[in-house]
């Protein structure tokens, strides 16, 4: 049985996901800021926990991750001021890391989403700089931990009903996938232990997803 955190545990992405784990032998522990969201965590399996991560230090989640074989990170500050965007994607994200290093955690996967990298390309005056900024420095510092880690960049999410089929890899240009698909990445990823260190663009597309995320496809 993998024990798997996920933090962010009440997003859309991550409750699809949980349910997804749960049904196939995981046990999954699923992070929440809000109290009034753990029913809604416990009706997919998964065991919630109130967890602020933006108030959390290091210390303070490494303790809630001991004995844990991987972390998920799905959590986002949602819009709204860059002061929390910067707390919540960059460095409540960085803080996890750390944690996850220091209790032991080998497998990391982090939820970003799809941009021109190593540049996100997002001008300074845009409202959407801060998230861009702050997604980009926390996967570029995952990047330089001792983690096995996987960062996922999903283009624009859709509520479309899965399809079980992504395109990823060179030249594969920005469009959309839905959140089942995104889901269902994730629970491959952490199946599959040959995606650590890859970093992996995704949209709707034609390949079965266990087939598309693999390095040698």
């Amino acid at each position: 049985m993998t024990r798997t955190t996920i933090i962010g545990g009440h997003g859309k992405v991550a409750l699809r996901l949980a349910r997804l784990l749960t049904t196939t032998g995981h046990d999954v522990t699923s992070w929440v800021r809000n109290p009034a969201h753990l029913a809604d965590v416990e009706a997919t399996g998964a065991t919630a926990l109130v967890a602020d991560v933006e108030q959390l230090g290091v210390d303070e989640m490494a303790s809630r991750l001991v004995g844990q074989d991987a972390v998920v990170w799905s959590a986002g500050a949602g819009g709204g001021s860059p002061d929390r965007t910067y707390a919540v994607d960059r460095d409540a994200a960085i803080r996890s890391m750390a944690a996850a290093e220091a209790a032991g955690v080998p497998r990391y996967v982090m939820v970003s989403y799809f941009y021109d990298r190593p540049d996100h390309g997002v001008p300074p005056d845009s409202s959407f700089f801060p998230y861009a900024d702050a997604k980009a420095a926390a996967d570029e510092h995952l990047r330089t931990t001792g983690l096995a880690w996987t960062i996922l960049g999903p283009s624009r999410l859709t509520d479309e009903p899965g399809t079980g089929r992504i395109e990823t890899g060179p030249g594969v240009a920005k469009s959309s996938v839905s959140r089942d698909d995104v889901a269902e990445v994730v629970a491959q990823v952490l199946e599959t232990p040959a995606t650590a260190r890859h970093t992996i663009d995704f949209n709707s597309g034609p390949t079965p997803i266990i087939d598309a995320i693999s390095p040698s496809s």
